[in-house]
């Protein structure tokens, strides 16, 4: 790095702390300001931020080493998890659902559902475990990600047993958490506008830089990698490479790590079952605490539309970097053999000495502000969930407090440590998204819509849905996507329906309560009946026009991702049929969603 460029990082470094560290009174005034800045963060800075939170570099490595190896058509393979589809459940229904509830975590909202005696604190329980256990998991892939990226930035050597990749996100991440511990929630969400500011201004400059210079010829060659760790060269052409219409089947050599993807249309239909249902089911950890950190259901559904706006800057950039990777390989002669180092490569070799500085920078503030969120809304789930509830439950604000950072600190060293055992991002994305959201999943989906399940049907599907996760990763890691989703969901499905049939239901009260405030769709019919006529009424219309405005929402997402790229690709021809299509969806979401955010419908 040329000296300039050192200079913006460590600009950037100072500044970002400064302004953590300014919240720190704030935050140190209670837990409730801690983690939800006492609900009065403005929507806009909540979407913001959730964006900033999204766009880490671990995803941003995959997604362009994806549309580097496969065209265009990588970008649906992300549908996985990278897309963030989830986003447009959490637009329609999901982010008001869990506002409503007012709780500060996805385990609390396990009493709200179930009550506050034995089922309901055993889903507390296992719900909080369970999370904190994703949340390391996830520390580490981003841990993983950061270092391969910061490593290659700053070129750090390998000591005391560790590599040079490990001690960079070991820098990094002390940088996120210093300011992290101190500011809660609040230096959470206003540094994550700043680092929002930053990733726009590097977008932008590779946007155009990509326009500008980076021009493909008819045919040129590709990477891919291969099972045994080495790499093998592939021709393409442009029109192939530039063409979003996925094809039923790719043809990637059977030695090939990508090899997994060649039946593709499967895949795709499989992978959109898989968002369907996980949107469905909702979130937790950052994304659901920024819909509790909310102040109003309009301001859930204006935050989501916001957050999904704003990422939708994120695939043109992708699409530019892969891009610029393959401009390079054809000027230099020299292909990038690695699709997970195109962006450093990209970085290195292509930006002039300041613009460097300022993708670096920006590219920093993608991965601190990933990291921000996930130790600030992990440390959450034991201070209020484990600490409070059942350790001590008379403590005081002051105790709370340092229970916070001691956790976040104890979180951090966690994933570190898992980390170092990791060497493909892809690798623990996969798990992640296929293995523990799996064994999770089921029981987070059925909890909204089916009246009789309990506390116990949750925690006995958790338990056994994430246990048969860790046990497959340990005795039979080399298991495809598809049937590890596949045999985790039947199997946690089994385990919570049995758990719940078998167990004394949830106490009527606490169902009617929930019901009634929440206004969920599907078999509530019994809980229903309670209600009188008008209320019922009420919720059916509102029930109505969310299923509809969610068939609009999904396609208008991935739509409004495409848009962007195809002007990147320049596929001019497909983008104005994009834009067509992303007209018509915006007028039926404005139709059935967006005019009725006004009309809230309260019940007492």
């Amino acid at each position: 790095m040329a000296f300039l460029d050192l200079l913006i990082v460590i600009a950037y470094l100072i500044i970002i702390t400064v302004i953590g560290f300014y919240f720190e009174k704030k935050a140190s005034s209670g837990i409730d300001s801690y983690f939800l800045g006492n609900r009065k963060i403005p929507w806009w800075a909540l979407g913001a931020s959730g964006m900033a939170s999204n766009f880490d570099v671990s995803g941003t490595m995959i997604n362009v080493a994806l549309i580097y190896a496969f065209g265009a058509v990588g970008f649906f393979v992300e549908m996985r998890g990278g897309l963030v589809l989830i986003m447009a459940f959490l637009m329609i229904f999901m982010g008001k659902w869990n506002r409503r509830s007012k709780v500060m975590t996805l385990s609390e909202w396990m009493t709200y559902r179930f009550g506050d005696g034995i089922q309901g604190k055993s889903a507390r329980i296992i719900s909080a475990i369970s999370t904190l256990i994703i949340t390391i998991a996830i520390v580490s892939y981003f841990a993983v990600g950061a270092g391969k990226f910061i490593g290659d930035v700053l070129n750090i050597p390998a000591f005391l047993g560790f590599t040079s990749e490990f001690w960079a996100a070991a820098i990094i991440i002390t940088f996120t958490t210093l300011y992290t511990v101190a500011s809660g929630l609040q230096g959470v969400v206003w540094t994550d506008v700043f680092q929002g500011i930053l990733i726009f201004a590097m977008i932008i400059i590779v946007c155009t830089i990509a326009i500008l210079s980076a021009n493909i010829p008819e045919t040129f060659s590709i990477s891919v990698p291969l099972k045994d760790g080495s790499f093998l060269p592939i021709e393409i052409t442009r029109d192939s490479w530039t063409s979003i219409l996925p094809s039923w089947k790719l043809s990637f050599p059977e030695n090939s790590s990508y090899s997994i993807y060649n039946l593709f249309g499967i895949a795709l239909i499989f992978y959109l079952i898989k968002v369907i249902v996980e949107g469905s089911a909702g979130t937790g950890g950052y994304m659901a605490q920024r819909f509790f950190a909310a102040r109003s259901d309009r301001d859930a559904g204006l935050l989501s539309m916001f957050w999904i706006f704003l990422l939708s800057f994120r695939w043109p950039f992708i699409a530019a970097i892969a891009m610029l990777g393959i401009s390079y390989g054809i000027n230099s002669g020299e292909i990038i053999s690695d699709p997970e180092k195109v962006l450093p490569t990209v970085i290195f070799n292509i930006l002039p000495v300041g613009l460097k500085g300022i993708l670096i920078a920006g590219l920093m503030a993608a991965a601190m502000s990933t990291f921000s969120s996930l130790i600030n809304s992990g440390a959450s789930y034991w201070v209020r969930d484990i600490y409070q509830e059942f350790i001590n439950p008379k403590a005081d604000e002051k105790k709370l407090i340092i229970q916070s950072r001691v956790a976040s600190i104890l979180i951090v060293l966690s994933g570190l440590f898992l980390a170092a055992g990791i060497k493909s991002i892809n690798e623990i994305w996969g798990w992640l998204t296929m293995g523990l959201g799996a064994g999770m999943v089921v029981p987070l989906l059925v909890r909204w819509y089916w009246w009789r399940m309990n506390g116990y049907g949750f925690t006995i599907g958790t338990i056994f849905g994430m246990g048969s996760a860790i046990i497959q990763k340990i005795f039979y890691p080399e298991a495809t996507e598809y049937s590890s989703f596949a045999i985790l969901v039947v199997s946690s499905l089994t385990a919570t329906i049995l758990g719940t049939l078998l167990t004394q239901q949830t106490n009527k009260e606490t169902l009617i309560n929930f019901y009634k405030t929440t206004r969920p769709f599907g078999f509530w019919k019994p809980i229903k009946s309670s209600l009188p006529e008008e209320k019922k009424i009420q919720i059916n219309s509102e029930n109505k026009r969310d299923i509809i405005a969610i068939c609009f929402a999904l396609p208008w997402q991935i739509v409004l991702f495409l848009t962007g790229m195809t002007v990147i690709l320049k596929r001019f021809d497909l983008f104005f049929y994009l834009l067509i299509i992303l007209i018509f969806l915006s007028i039926g979401l404005y139709y059935f969603w967006f005019r009725h955010l006004s009309n809230e419908v309260k019940l007492e």
